[in-house]
């Protein structure tokens, strides 16, 4: 349930693949063929291999969830403010205005696929904010740059450097 969509969808992807030729191979070429795989076992055999490799390749690879910017030892990494200043997790609130913020939140369509009960949203595209608490440094690079299926708010244009900074400011006191 952690995976990134884009993630999940590889691995649906390859599961139906995987499924559909087990299930083809195992009812539909039989009825028209009943001597199936007969001279070409080696082949059948090799296609086998080959698609489950596929599919365990598939899960190493796909299945693992993104760390997150905390290190391992659980630790918030400092983050600067607007002012160039470094600061560490909570000695700071957010540069920008919570309340303009939850404005914000509301005209982006941010409460479509966010849950975040500060603002009465209940999406289920993105992570549930009231659950993820992210913190300041990765509120702010998500809703600048973006992560599929999440667009780069910031780098596109849609949102202002103000309104950025309003938006991270009412989500982080929204869920600390």
């Amino acid at each position: 349930m952690g995976l990134a969509t884009g993630n999940a969808i590889v691995l649906a992807g390859m599961a139906v693949i995987f499924i559909a030729f087990a299930l083809v191979s195992a009812f539909v070429i039989p009825r028209r063929s009943p001597n199936f795989p007969g001279r070409r076992l080696g082949l059948y055999v090799v296609v086998c291999l080959l698609l489950f490799v596929a599919m365990i390749s598939t899960v190493l690879i796909f299945g693992k969830e993104e760390k997150e910017a905390e290190g391992a030892t659980g630790e918030t990494p400092p983050a600067q403010t607007s002012t160039g200043e470094t600061t560490t997790g909570a000695e700071a609130p957010p540069a920008g205005d919570a309340a303009a913020g939850k404005q914000v939140f509301a005209t982006a369509g941010c409460g479509g696929c966010h849950t975040l009960k500060a603002a009465g949203s209940s999406g289920n595209v993105g992570p549930n904010l009231d659950d993820a608490k992210p913190d300041e440094a990765l509120i702010k690079d998500r809703v600048e740059n973006g992560k599929p299926p999440m667009p780069a708010f910031g780098k596109s244009g849609q949102l202002t450097q103000k309104q950025v900074d309003d938006v991270v400011a009412f989500v982080y006191t929204s869920t600390h």
